[in-house]
């Protein structure tokens, strides 16, 4: 597969752009994406439940760095399953300076996310990582690279430091990435840094050097990134703010509608001609998952489009099926909504919320469930008048957030994404013996129109059916031009754009 993908798969949510979805998603001839959030979180609770079909021992097992599976396996691994009434043992919170134990889940969950997504095809896959969440996204990306990741793709902030990082894996080197820090004073130099030759004791396992995509809603941000970043960035998926998951803000200030939804307007329209001029490669993304869309993105110069919505209600998402079974029937019935929510994330950025029923986005669920910070994927690091690094998030105790200098302001409205998330995927921490962690669901704004998947009288989708709408083609027709196709194409073929 030489040529770019016309159809990126977005990385969504915690597990939901899993490695069963991505490898669907290549296997059928588009780009699969995983998502790289809080994958050491996945892995040891589904060690926690037994790995019953052993897909996590089995490629920890082809894990390239000695010592590591079998550390890993011994702390979290429970033969048979937890009980379904016991937590789940946490991991250690993120932090700035990471333990071994830290270094190790980060660095094996990714290597593992992408070797099954990998698994017995030769298309490509990437990873999606936010920006916003810094702490373990060097031994992440070592990781997913160790596992011959094609793609790294990031959003949700400036990462105009990636892809020097990419390139310093990729030899071997140290990597440091600036530390963003609340307070920091000009002469503060905080930071984190990985070293592949001290992780691997000397012995460095191939780690080639992915495409690296920035997902960007500007052009303004896409030159920046172009001309600035530490490396070469590889190309960029333009996300207007109807898509799900995390928006960038509006550009100016910020004004509500009159249900409390961010209002963008003229100034968040991206300028394509401007991105036509950077001779770089981009997708559109942002209710795009329609043929005529495909079509219109092609016509106006993009490779392609990136699309989440639709492939993360289908069979292979990570999503629980009951809820995703919920979601579809809202969606039959005309009543799936969406909430672009300014004040959800503890990141700050609006973040849209599938209205469901029984889950955080009802606002008695919400309120009943007694805060707590205990994964820590999204804590701000601030710094203490020592110099010293403390650590706050909005959707902590409230107490907890003012005694570490927070406003109380910042506090209203927010919700735990990183337990909600988990949730979503069935994955939630049990609080008692009657109780867990409610789902929190994030969509694109067309999430109602993924009936149009359905086929007559079916109740799910497949993603090859989302592909196969998007390009218009019979799907027994567009399986074997790709198995002809992949049975040709060597995967060291995906070697740049």
């Amino acid at each position: 597969m030489s040529k770019q993908p016309e159809i990126i798969q977005g990385g969504m949510g915690v597990g939901v752009s899993g490695w069963r979805l991505a490898r669907s998603v290549s296997a059928y001839g588009q780009l699969g994406v995983v998502s790289g959030t809080a994958l050491a979180v996945l892995l040891v609770r589904r060690l926690q439940q037994g790995d019953p079909e052993g897909h996590m021992q089995r490629a920890l097992a082809h894990f390239p760095v000695p010592g590591v599976a079998e550390r890993i396996l011994n702390k979290y691994f429970v033969s048979g399953g937890k009980a379904s009434t016991a937590p789940y043992r946490l991991t250690p919170l993120p932090s700035q300076k990471f333990s071994s134990l830290d270094i190790d889940l980060a660095v094996a969950s990714n290597f593992v996310e992408v070797f099954l997504a990998k698994e017995g095809h030769s298309g490509v896959i990437g990873i999606n990582f936010l920006e916003k969440i810094q702490y373990p996204t060097l031994p992440s990306l070592y990781g997913a690279m160790l596992a011959k990741v094609d793609y790294v793709l990031m959003g949700a902030g400036i990462p105009r430091s990636i892809p020097g990082a990419l390139d310093g894996l990729a030899a071997g080197q140290l990597v440091k990435i600036k530390l963003d820090v609340v307070d920091a004073r000009p002469e503060d130099d905080y930071h984190l840094e990985f070293d592949p030759v001290a992780f691997c004791s000397g012995k460095l396992p191939p780690a080639p050097r992915p495409i690296f995509l920035a997902i960007v809603s500007s052009a303004t941000l896409a030159i920046a990134l172009a001309r600035k970043a530490n490396g070469k960035v590889d190309g960029f998926v333009i996300e207007g703010p109807t898509a799900g998951g995390h928006n960038a803000p509006p550009r100016g200030p910020l004004t509500l509608n009159e249900i409390g939804e961010p209002i963008y307007g003229p100034r968040d329209i991206p300028d394509l001609d401007k991105f036509r001029a950077l001779g770089l490669p981009f997708w559109m993304a942002g209710s795009y998952a329609y043929p005529e869309r495909l079509r219109e993105a092609r016509a106006v110069g993009a490779s392609g489009i990136q699309v989440g919505t639709a492939f993360a209600f289908s069979e292979e998402s990570g999503i629980d099926p009951v809820l995703k079974a919920q979601v579809i029937e809202l969606c039959r019935a005309g009543q799936a909504k969406v909430f672009t929510d300014p004040v959800a994330s503890p990141t700050g950025f609006p973040f849209k919320v599938v209205q469901v029923p029984g889950t955080v986005a009802e606002t008695a669920v919400y309120k009943q469930r007694e805060r707590i910070c205990d994964l820590g994927y999204l804590r701000h690091p601030y710094r203490k008048p020592d110099g010293s690094l403390g650590y706050r998030c909005p959707s902590e105790p409230v107490a907890d957030y003012l005694r570490k200098g927070g406003l109380e302001a910042d506090t209203v409205g927010r919700k735990c994404v990183c337990n909600g998330l988990l949730s979503t995927m069935g994955l939630g921490q049990v609080i008692d013996a009657n109780d867990i962690e409610k789902p929190l669901m994030t969509a694109g704004d067309d999430v109602s129109q993924v009936v149009r998947l359905l086929k007559p009288g079916a109740k799910s989708y497949h993603a090859s059916d989302v592909i196969d709408y998007l390009l218009g083609v019979d799907s027994h027709e567009h399986a074997h031009d790709h198995c002809a196709a992949s049975a040709t194409a060597p995967h060291a073929e995906v070697a740049s754009l």
